[in-house]
């Protein structure tokens, strides 16, 4: 590969994932219709990027703890009820936020593993559907970024299996449904950013494994750029997210998503 290609990609990788992880969306759902257009094939594109973001979103949620955006304590709560009612296989973290990461995380488990099983035959009919999805949730958060809702479990473990579904099947669209989807289950905004990363990294192992079980021939060549590049965005943006205001950041995410549902659309029905 090239010099120049090379310092492409990793520039690319870079810029999308500094807004990813600022924003909790944009890597894959900007990058692989992008590295397509280039003329490479989704074996090539759809797990380079998994593998990259499997990394990046494990570096990026470590870096808001750090940055104090979010609190994670993966320790186990052995006071909860929970715990206790299951014995030794209780297991349920510390943390409130890392309680919403690890239920995300087993969404992933179900959403990724089914996309790599089903890419060929669900794509054409998932991505209008995840375009309106999105565009809805981007529009209600414009209307009530400034109100907190009340928190609701059963929200984030629909949208965390359609989220890592979506994922799995073409790269990208996790962001826009996760971030956007903890906002409007009464997640503060900050927290649901760097949940999302420490998700997304789940899902993307996810997929990889199950790509690579499945025995599909994967050109791994754009892959070491685009996770280089991706990695050094990590700490500027986890200044970034740390810096901003909670309300206007909400409303930038919302106009983000919004954004990126018409987007979606569009390229659906063109």
């Amino acid at each position: 590969m090239e010099f120049e290609l090379i310092a492409l990609l990793f520039g690319m990788a870079f810029f999308c994932e500094l807004v990813d992880s600022t924003l909790g969306m944009g890597y894959g759902t900007t990058l692989t219709p992008v590295l397509l257009l280039m003329g490479y094939e989704p074996m090539q594109v759809v797990p380079a990027i998994l593998l990259s973001e499997l990394v990046t979103g494990a570096f990026a949620a470590f870096a808001h703890h750090k940055a104090g955006n979010v609190f994670f304590d993966f320790r186990n709560a052995k006071e909860h009820s929970i715990v206790k009612k299951m014995g030794k296989l209780g297991y349920l973290p510390r943390s409130q936020d890392s309680r919403i990461a690890y239920v995300l995380g087993l969404c992933s488990l179900i959403g990724a593993v089914g996309a790599a099983v089903f890419a060929v035959n669900l794509k054409a009919y998932l991505t209008p559907i995840i375009g309106i999805i999105v565009l809805s949730m981007g529009i209600i958060i414009l209307f009530k970024h400034r109100s907190q809702s009340k928190f609701n479990w059963f929200k984030v473990t629909g949208l965390g299996i359609t989220a890592a579904f979506n994922k799995g099947l073409s790269g990208g669209g996790y962001g826009p449904l996760v971030t956007s989807g903890q906002i409007l289950s009464g997640v503060n905004g900050k927290s649901a950013i760097a949940i999302t990363s420490m998700a997304e990294s789940f899902t993307c192992l996810a997929g990889v494994i199950t790509y690579l079980i499945m025995g599909t021939d994967i050109n791994w060549s754009i892959a070491p750029p685009l996770l280089v590049g991706a990695v050094a965005s990590v700490p500027l943006s986890a200044l970034l997210v740390k810096k901003i205001n909670t309300v206007r950041f909400t409303l930038v995410i919302g106009i983000v998503t919004t954004l990126l549902g018409c987007l979606t659309l569009y390229k659906a029905f063109s």
